[in-house]
């Protein structure tokens, strides 16, 4: 709520049915609606709009939900990732993104091997939960990464998480989530297709943009197999963001 007021206007004129700027920002930190302000509407603040819709994709998540809830039975297969919602499988906001954020520019976007709903992603949690399951719904943080994340177990092995990003712009509204807060991870791979741009070679150090990714921010691998334009990238680095 406090960076949503930071970038409100700050006139406190009313209009909003709000007596200041900071009470509004907490019901677009709730609901996710700016129209009520119209100042926002103007358009020397179409920057800021941007700026604020930009910041919800990625942080309007029910922050005192607490971490077990009730699971919807899509989400609760056995497979682990045909079930995730429609809106998840390609919704056009979180899984065509190439252009990355700021200067840096990706070689190729990495999407999802066909009929699965993202890129695979490979996760070491440091809290190290022993009852993590496939089909199960996990929240965390990459080390190094801003992000809440939501995605779903596939498969487990040797303490590595492979998971499927679901989220979090694609799980809000729905009720009666569970989902398992792993806290903070290291993300050891990706696995995918590339969407667009070149194909790299195994050996390679690459520049990549994963397409759910919100931020549409570069990352940095090593590519250990590629067949065709399906490849694996280990030795993940987000560095190249600064």
């Amino acid at each position: 709520m406090a960076e949503i007021s930071k970038m409100l206007p700050g006139y406190n004129c009313g209009e909003c049915g709000y007596r200041q700027c900071r009470d509004y920002a907490e019901e677009i930190s709730k609901i996710g609606d700016i129209s009520k302000c119209p100042y926002m509407e103007l358009e020397r603040f179409s920057d800021t709009r941007e700026d604020i819709k930009e910041y919800l994709s990625t942080h309007l998540i029910v922050e005192n939900a607490a971490s077990e809830h009730t699971v919807p039975e899509h989400l609760a297969d056995e497979n682990g990732i045909e079930d995730l919602p429609a809106h998840c499988q390609g919704c056009g906001e979180g899984f065509t993104a190439f252009e990355a954020k700021g200067d840096h520019k990706a070689d190729f976007s990495l999407g999802a091997y066909p009929g699965e709903p993202s890129c695979r992603e490979d996760l070491y949690p440091f809290a190290r939960p022993k009852d993590l399951e496939p089909g199960d719904v996990v929240r965390y943080r990459p080390l190094g990464c801003p992000v809440i994340h939501f995605a779903k177990v596939s498969k487990i092995n040797k303490g590595i998480a492979t998971v499927h990003l679901a989220g979090p712009h694609q799980l809000l509204g729905m009720e009666d989530l569970q989902y398992k807060d792993v806290g903070i991870c290291m993300v050891t791979g990706f696995e995918g297709s590339v969407n667009k741009g070149r194909i790299p070679n195994v050996g390679e150090t690459v520049k990549f943009l994963p397409s759910h990714c919100r931020m549409r921010q570069v990352h940095s691998g090593v590519i250990v197999h590629s067949e065709g334009n399906r490849l694996r990238i280990e030795g993940i680095d987000l560095k190249v963001w600064r």
